[in-house]
């Protein structure tokens, strides 16, 4: 039965693995898809006019009323290149010299679809254009759009672009980091710091001044969207309930009030502390005093140390109090250029003692140093509340002089033109498809036309899952361990719960000997003592209440054979040529006669084959061979 068990798992293993083989098969065969679109990729490379998806580009058109929008798909007409330098800069990076270019991606090329790329390390870039209208903060939201891709990952930098406000002095040609602007949106980055930026300069209605306000940091982690050099979708939303949203590829990253969530706040406080109001010499500010009517006990002793020597300490055996710890080093030389005059006497550096390695120790031996049972330390009254206490002092507050409530910070300076003022230490940052509308509608559309497309292809050419773990491991080489046991695990336990780990007695095979082979007599009494020996641990195995019976009919036949052997004895003495180990044979013989006639057995040639069939039989015949069994070790 258990070898049936055996071949089952064993079955089933083999359909897990021929399963397995299947699907590893139309695994292969998506890869071999994918592989094929890393052909046509390639080829797409050296012919950019055909898509590897047989994606037909078509530069996206607006749907709807917007003010500015930006593919770079054809002539760069309309930006302007700042010609003047940065303020309070070395001359020597102060110029914003910074190269730009318009180009198509490197990785995941759209073919057809090109963009604006920032070519230059550690320069200074501003380019600037008009919006096709003037953008008013009135009644209609912002929404400002645009794509960005670090093709070479980035350092420190940003790709964030500045609304500017209108004026009738703005000349893009002088757009520096001073000109002045109404919002600024999107990533930047430098160390291990991750940025999303949302600024707007709002005014002081009092004072005419402007103050930047900064919008909380979103709590998703941004690192993968600098890092991935894929191509990103940022949109901010701006509306006229003086809310705002934060997306990058369509999903809200940060969201929030322009009266609440802006820092420093749109409003300032309606008090502020007097500036003039001083803290009273006899203000008490403790909570808590030391008790006046404590007195230090009688038995408190301020002297007693800390660290007492243990007087019970016993000096460990085999401590060497003659040797030091530490020895001059045998193998060591003076060096050659040593002089005597100028360097002093030369010493051999000291090294540890090697005697003290194996002893508990060397030099002179020192008491431990335990605490002291009788050490209390600087005796000070305890704490108590203090009666005079008059809570922790704070100037007094007064209206603020520059208070003012906006209650509609939307409507913000009005909106004209749209720029990039970037410094940057890593090339190749990609930009594109910028729109600044009013209706959600009309971005989602316009980003489905063109960064729909490029996360398609890049979707398209991402490696396939075995890829992937690759390259993972390349990175973390201990990956390889974890990869290792997950696939060996589920084997390890299919073998172990599956395969056999011991034969049972049900797997014994008993071999019956050749027929014509003759069988002496004391071959067939140790190979009937071994059948005998398996019969009765079967039985035992098999049911014990069975053998307490046959205990029982074992007994009775016993005595019965005993009775038996005694009058066969009395009938039939030994003779005298015969020993002693003569009349056991003798007794043994008739014994076993006895126990196959009453096993029913006719035959009493003595052959093997009828020996075995008395074995096996179930009748009586097996309480004479037990008990012949027993009583032969017993006479041994």
């Amino acid at each position: 039965m258990h070898f049936q068990w055996d071949w089952l798992c064993l079955g089933a293993l083999i359909i897990s693995s021929v399963t397995a083989e299947i699907e590893n098969e139309e695994t292969l065969d998506a890869d071999v898809e994918v592989e094929d679109f890393d052909k046509q990729s390639q080829e797409a490379d050296v012919d950019r006019d055909k898509s590897s998806l047989e994606v037909v580009y078509q530069t996206p058109k607006p749907t709807g009323e917007v003010y500015f929008t930006e593919t770079f798909d054809g002539v760069l007409a309309g930006w302007v290149l700042s010609k003047t330098k940065k303020e309070d800069t070395d001359d020597n990076i102060a110029k914003y010299d910074g190269r730009w270019e318009v180009e198509e991606l490197k990785e995941n090329t759209v073919p057809g679809d090109r963009g604006l790329v920032l070519k230059s390390v550690a320069k200074h870039h501003a380019i600037s254009a008009m919006l096709t209208k003037a953008f008013i903060f009135d009644n209609k939201p912002l929404i400002v759009q645009y794509e960005v891709n670090f093709q070479e990952g980035i350092d420190c930098g940003g790709a964030y672009i500045k609304l500017l406000s209108s004026s009738d002095d703005l000349n893009l040609e002088y757009f520096f980091d001073k000109t002045p602007y109404t919002i600024m949106f999107g990533p930047d980055k430098c160390g291990e710091d991750y940025k999303l930026h949302f600024i707007f300069r709002h005014k002081n209605p009092k004072t005419g001044e402007y103050d930047e306000k900064h919008a909380k940091r979103p709590d998703v982690d941004l690192k993968k969207f600098y890092l991935d050099k894929k191509t990103h979708l940022y949109t901010l939303v701006l509306k006229p309930d003086d809310t705002f949203e934060m997306l990058i590829d369509q999903s809200v990253v940060s969201k929030g009030s322009l009266l609440e969530d802006m820092v420093p706040p749109v409003n300032p406080p309606k008090e502020i502390e007097d500036p003039s109001d001083k803290k009273p010499d006899d203000w008490d500010e403790r909570p808590k005093i030391p008790d006046p009517n404590a007195v230090k006990p009688d038995d408190w002793d301020e002297d007693e140390p800390s660290k007492i020597e243990d007087s019970d300490a016993v000096k460990p055996e085999g401590w060497l109090d003659d040797e030091p710890q530490y020895v001059p080093d045998p193998n060591a030389k003076k060096p050659k250029d040593w002089d005597e005059e100028m360097d002093g006497e030369w010493e051999a550096p000291q090294i540890p003692n090697p005697k003290c390695e194996t002893a508990p120790g060397c030099g002179h031996w020192v008491r431990p140093m335990k605490n002291n049972p009788n050490y209390k330390g600087k005796w000070k009254a305890p704490m108590i509340d203090n009666p005079n206490y008059q809570g922790i002092w704070s100037p007094r507050k007064i209206p603020n002089p520059d208070y003012f409530e906006d209650l509609h910070p939307f409507e913000m300076t009005t909106v004209s033109a749209v720029g990039l003022e970037l410094w940057s230490m890593t090339s190749d940052i990609y930009f594109d498809n910028f729109i600044i509308c009013s209706e959600k509608e009309v971005a989602d559309r316009w980003a489905a036309d063109g960064w729909g497309l490029k996360k398609l292809v890049a979707s398209a050419n991402e490696p396939g899952m075995f890829s992937q773990l690759v390259t993972a491991a390349e990175d973390h080489p201990w990956l390889w361990v974890l990869y290792i046991l997950t696939l060996a695990l589920p084997v390890g336990l299919g073998v172990l719960f599956c395969w056999p780990a011991k034969k049972t007695d049900e797997d014994i095979d008993f071999k019956k000997p050749d027929i014509s082979k003759p069988i002496t007599k004391g071959e067939l009494k140790q190979e009937r003592e071994e059948l005998e020996d398996d019969e009765i641990e079967l039985e035992e195995k098999e049911n014990e209440d069975t053998a307490e019976d046959e205990r029982r009919e074992m007994e009775e036949t016993k005595r019965e054979l005993i009775k038996d052997t005694k009058k066969m004895g009395r009938e039939a003495p030994p003779s005298e040529d015969e020993g002693e180990g003569g009349e056991d044979i003798d007794e043994e013989e008739n014994e076993v006669a006895d126990g196959s006639q009453e096993g029913g057995m006719s035959n009493k040639s003595g052959s093997e084959d009828e020996m075995k069939e008395a074995d096996e039989s179930t009748g009586f015949g097996d309480g004479p061979l037990k008990s012949v069994r027993k009583r032969r070790v017993r006479k041994d």
